[in-house]
């Protein structure tokens, strides 16, 4: 599912929540479209992260990895 429909549901199920509350179905929802969203999110900052590189006080350039 694409970034934008997933923040548009999410929404709509937060704004009524605080509105009338939500049923179980629409909670397990909620937290589906959250998790969809986190890993979609992850995967764009991993992708992101992969064209970055850092350049020292000599002019080198480092790719930036993962700390371990």
């Amino acid at each position: 599912m694409e970034m934008e429909k997933l923040l548009e549901k999410i929404n709509a199920l937060a704004r009524k929540s605080r509105a009338e509350g939500l049923t179980d179905e629409e909670k397990d929802e909620q937290a589906k479209l959250r998790q969809e969203y986190l890993k979609l999110f992850r995967a764009g900052m991993e992708s992101t992260l992969n064209t970055v590189y850092i350049m020292d006080e000599k002019g080198n350039k480092k790719k930036v990895t993962k700390k371990k």
